[in-house]
């Protein structure tokens, strides 16, 4: 089932529940600090970001390149959805994002996926990561709902990416459908865990085959001494981005420990252990993270997937205390978040995100 009726059907509704959102979140009790920095955050994104008329978003909220904003931030934003639906069941937010992510939906061949902006008002690239960032949020929606049209949309994305698989380099996933020049670690990192998120549910082989296989790919390319995760190899050169982000190693980390759940092999869990510590020590200093919300949140994405299984090694204080430092420090007036004076929609989606996992996992 797709969801270009949800362009539609939610883009009026879409109002309602948020501002009643806002009135529930902001009054709760059991975590009153996260909700209702929630309700705030999501009344915020529905004022200055969302536009009813269409059922899009814009990128910003000072003067953008286009009218309307590139998928990746709705990437952010989707998954943001998934936990506010979490904290706070019985509500519909992730199925209007989802309405307006359609929107961007390319059928050309060699596979049907998202392109990366509004394909009505024009063609434009499509990015294997920003396709895999909505199948995994997908993926966790049916976690949570086993509604099968969130799986059915995943489906799709897991045979766009494999589009992207060729045996340049030894293995690998490209970044970019029209540009394949680089193999990176943000369209294999999270390749794998929608790989590994399949497998979970459909014990279909082929699914647990491909996130090994690009799990020991991306281990033996991009992986630094230390345990964290390059960026990229170019291709056909193979020289090596070595910049580290956040996100990259975090979707490793939550690829590490999945695999030792479906698998039982140790080792693991003893790499995953090496990377949380390792993580600790190279992005974390001076009392904060790397200024990218949304790189940080995928890597308490790995972060709280460790905690399940080991408390100690997945200890996840640096995103509590960085949270409050950027709540404190880096919001105006009117609550939107962010360092530079024009506010993103990645930002605030990552913050929403960042409030309502710290909301469940300190619980």
């Amino acid at each position: 089932m797709r969801f270009k009726k949800f362009a539609i059907m939610y883009r009026y509704l879409l109002v309602i529940p948020v501002f009643l959102a806002f009135s529930e979140l902001a009054g709760a009790q059991a975590t009153p600090d996260y909700k209702s920095r929630m309700g705030q955050i999501m009344w915020n994104i529905q004022k200055n970001f969302y536009e009813p008329s269409t059922g899009l978003f814009i990128e910003t909220n000072g003067k953008n390149d286009k009218p309307h904003s590139y998928l990746w931030p709705l990437c952010a934003l989707i998954q943001a959805a998934d936990e506010v639906e979490t904290v706070l069941p019985g509500r519909q937010y992730l199925k209007p994002v989802l309405g307006a992510i359609e929107q961007y939906h390319n059928t050309e061949a060699p596979a049907p996926g998202y392109q990366a902006y509004v394909t009505k008002e024009g063609k434009d690239s499509r990015f294997y990561d920003d396709n895999q960032w909505i199948g995994i949020a997908c993926m966790d929606a049916y976690n949570r709902t086993a509604d099968k049209s969130y799986l059915a949309v995943a489906e799709e994305i897991y045979r766009f990416q494999m589009t992207g698989y060729d045996m340049k380099a030894g293995g690998g996933l490209y970044w970019k459908e029209d540009e394949k020049n680089t193999k990176n670690t943000c369209s294999n990192g999270p390749g794998i865990l929608l790989a590994l998120q399949l497998y979970k549910i459909t014990k279909d082989k082929q699914y647990l085959e491909t996130g090994v296989q690009l799990y020991e790919w991306t281990k033996k390319n991009l992986r630094s001494p230390e345990g964290l995760y390059y960026d990229a190899i170019k291709v056909p050169g193979l020289k090596i981005d070595s910049a580290k982000y956040t996100y990259n190693t975090g979707t490793m980390l939550q690829s590490t420990v999945l695999l030792y759940n479906l698998t039982g092999d140790q080792r693991y869990l003893e790499e995953a252990k090496l990377m949380a510590e390792a993580s600790k020590k190279y992005f974390y200093k001076n009392g904060r993270l790397p200024d990218h919300y949304w790189f940080n949140v995928v890597l308490l994405r790995g972060f709280e997937e460790l905690y399940k299984v080991d408390k100690t090694a997945g200890d996840f204080q640096m995103f509590t205390d960085d949270a409050e430092r950027i709540w404190k420090d880096e919001k105006d007036e009117t609550g939107l978040l962010g360092r530079k004076p024009v506010k993103s929609l990645i930002d605030q989606a990552a913050m929403l995100e960042m409030f309502g996992r710290l909301e469940r996992l300190e619980k």
